[in-house]
């Protein structure tokens, strides 16, 4: 039987509004089987004096690279003495340097680490995660991958929604012989993750020195008529045109972008595709060259925000952080990041008419911090006054 929950005597209660957030003071919120029951009213078993206190939505993370083995603590150093990422792919590094630990490494050894990230993750204030394969690029091992990010989802509070992406990179074993390792996704993998029902999405990281624009639409037409959604890693290094794709294939989401061109603009606007920025790749590799939010925001473009947290290019889990980054490097106001690492995110896992928001009928994932308005998390930076996490209703984080 579920105890229902009220939050009481909330300092400010940022709701959707007509037109972005609203904050309401001094309200309340109750919670039944999983969902927000009542704002302003209602009673419940268990009450929770929130004085002083914001409660929000639980941030979604729309982009994860959640599941590998090794750290890639050599790259990083290498980064630091100057050596730019695509020059350590070049050398070995990089994606394949993930490879053969996650394909020698047992399932167990995989749930075990994804699960103590899972609570990093839940600690910062994230309630719904998408996750990646990637790190396999074999039947066995990205099949191996995905069945861990579905028993993950099924162990962790944490909602996780699973993304195959086989067309990470070129494995070493087929590094002459590209096209037939997309003959091999397209023709083999994809069927037997269809199969199983084990991905939502399906990913190409489309890209100079990865996988083309033809070779990207071939694997993402393949996966959409196999009943996945498209997403797309693009134009991250170069303007190579993955924008631009993006919209043609009608993917849901397009992430990264920091080099998109008027004409892949123009492309995800006409066909209301999310544009998922992710400045914690930025920072984590030494750039300069955030996205340009603002311009996208501009041409009424819907704008979310996600860690890309992976063992390589970005070994960060803290949304509150990457809020920081946005206001700080994006020229995004508190409230646009802060819808976009919320509703918007869950705009981009197709997700927003259940969470990311609090309205009356939405799960209940939200949190309870010990600050008063939004503009003082970017204030905090890196120490997250988060008081309690709620999920599906029930207080998962926080005494």
């Amino acid at each position: 039987m579920s105890q229902s929950i009220k939050l009481e005597n909330i300092g400010c209660l940022v709701v959707e509004g007509n037109e972005g957030l609203d904050c309401k003071y001094g309200s309340s919120l109750t919670i039944e089987d999983e969902y927000i029951a009542s704002i302003g009213s209602g009673n419940a078993d268990t009450v929770i004096d929130c004085k002083d206190k914001m409660v929000t939505s639980g941030f979604v993370d729309s982009h994860t690279h959640l599941v590998f083995d090794t750290l890639r603590i050599e790259e990083h150093k290498l980064r630091l003495s100057g050596a730019s990422y695509e020059e350590i792919a070049k050398k070995g590094g990089g994606i394949v340097s993930s490879v053969e630990n996650v394909r020698s490494a047992s399932p167990k050894k995989l749930f075990d680490k994804g699960y103590e990230r899972l609570n990093r993750f839940l600690s910062m204030g994230t309630t719904t995660i998408e996750a990646k394969s990637g790190y396999g690029l074999d039947v066995e091992s990205e099949l191996k991958s995905l069945k861990v990010i579905n028993e993950l989802s099924d162990a962790h509070p944490i909602k996780i929604l699973p993304t195959f992406m086989g067309a990470h990179a070129f494995p070493v074993e087929y590094k002459n012989k590209k096209d037939e390792y997309v003959s091999l996704i397209i023709d083999k993998m994809i069927p037997e993750i269809n199969n199983k029902g084990l991905a939502k999405f399906i990913d190409v990281f489309c890209e100079e020195g990865y996988f083309s624009v033809d070779q990207s639409r071939q694997i993402l037409e393949a996966g959409k008529s196999a009943g996945l959604i498209p997403r797309i890693h693009a134009d991250e290094f170069y303007n190579f045109g993955a924008s631009f794709l993006a919209g043609e294939v009608g993917a849901i989401s397009a992430d990264h972008l920091m080099k998109i061109d008027e004409k892949g603009i123009q492309s995800l606007k006409e066909n209301n595709v999310v544009a998922t920025l992710l400045p914690g790749t930025t920072f984590f590799l030494n750039k300069d060259s955030y996205a340009p939010a603002r311009k996208l925001i501009d041409n009424k473009i819907t704008v979310a925000l996600a860690t890309d947290f992976n063992p390589g290019s970005c070994h960060i889990q803290s949304m509150p952080f990457i809020l920081t980054l946005a206001v700080m490097k994006m020229q995004m106001s508190i409230e646009e990041a802060f819808l976009a690492a919320t509703l918007h995110g869950a705009q981009a896992i197709g997700l927003e008419d259940e969470i990311g928001s609090i309205r009356t009928g939405k799960k209940a994932d939200l949190i309870v911090w010990d600050i008063s308005d939004l503009s003082e998390i970017p204030y905090y930076v890196s120490n997250h006054p988060i008081r309690h996490v709620i999920k599906n209703g029930k207080l998962v984080f926080g005494s």
